[in-house]
């Protein structure tokens, strides 16, 4: 083989092995499984509900990640297993290929400053009692990121990324309408400069004009600052929308996965088909609807 050959070889390796796919995931899920005790049957044989059931999901780097399936299908605790809320019952947790599955103080600190939550309701998600400028703080007071000028310069700067006017900073959360309190949220999951998001059904608990613009303001987001995204919901159309790859659940079964535009334009499994009769896009209105 020529000298160039070798090193057009040599390039193409180097390449691979810097590509998205040649990367550690940030999460790994390897094959877990998670089985609560129920308070019916007896005391010493209670009944197990099985809420993830074997299921392997990798997110990389500047990815977004959808899963969907209806109430009660095992996403959210999936998400609780990613961020450390819920410990599985079997298999492994690796964060940027170290086992995490049960993790050390040190590692949950770790991860709380990589990891941030962008929860379902706004409203409980924040304290009631703190202002917006507060909220967004907290994180870096906590983990100690930064001086108080650092901080506070930090603080102006998310309010900013998130589309609110500085005046908001003073305000308590339920001075805010819903919209702006998901806005708020999501600089606060922003604080620490996380490397992925977990966002769980962000914008179920918003008016349907509303919506739209929390999803495009998240899509701006990762692009512009490179995040990894898991986004959970139970509309397949939204998670379509926003996501790169997309794993229907199932009675905590990955019951499909694949490119979002493959899962979405031909779709394999029964029940994503279901998923996919049943909720109409809210992004792509049907215009017989408008007139």
């Amino acid at each position: 083989m020529s000298q160039t050959s070798d090193a057009k070889a040599s390039a193409e390796a180097a390449q691979a092995a810097a590509s998205p796919a040649a990367e550690e995931p940030i999460i790994f899920l390897d094959d877990i499984s998670v089985v609560f005790k129920t308070r019916t049957g007896s005391l010493l044989n209670p009944n197990r509900v099985t809420a993830v059931n074997h299921l392997t999901l990798k997110l990389h780097r500047g990815e977004t990640l959808g899963i969907v399936g209806e109430s009660g299908c095992g996403k959210s605790t999936t998400a609780n297993v990613m961020c450390g809320l819920q410990t599985p019952t079997s298999g492994q947790v690796f964060f940027k290929g170290e086992n995490v599955t049960k993790r050390s103080a040190e590692q949950r600190r770790h991860i709380g400053r990589v990891i941030s939550v962008v929860f379902q309701d706004p409203a409980t998600a924040l304290n009631a009692r703190m202002s917006v400028a507060d909220q967004l703080l907290d994180p870096m007071r906590v983990h100690k990121v930064g001086t108080p000028q650092e901080q506070a310069a930090r603080v102006r700067e998310l309010i900013g990324m998130v589309g609110l006017p500085s005046s908001v900073l003073d305000a308590l959360p339920g001075q805010l309408s819903g919209g702006q309190r998901q806005r708020v949220a999501i600089a606060r999951a922003l604080s620490l400069s996380p490397d992925a998001i977990i966002a769980d059904e962000p914008t179920s608990a918003l008016d349907v004009s509303v919506r739209a613009q929390i999803l495009n303001l998240l899509m701006d987001l990762k692009r512009e600052l490179q995040l990894s995204m898991v986004f959970i919901s139970h509309d397949i159309q939204t998670v379509r929308y926003i996501s790169d790859q997309i794993v229907v659940m199932n009675k905590g079964q990955a019951v499909e996965r694949g490119k979002a535009s493959e899962v979405f334009d031909n779709p394999q499994d029964d029940y994503t088909k279901l998923l996919l009769g049943a909720a109409p896009s809210l992004l792509h209105p049907d215009p017989s609807l408008l007139s």
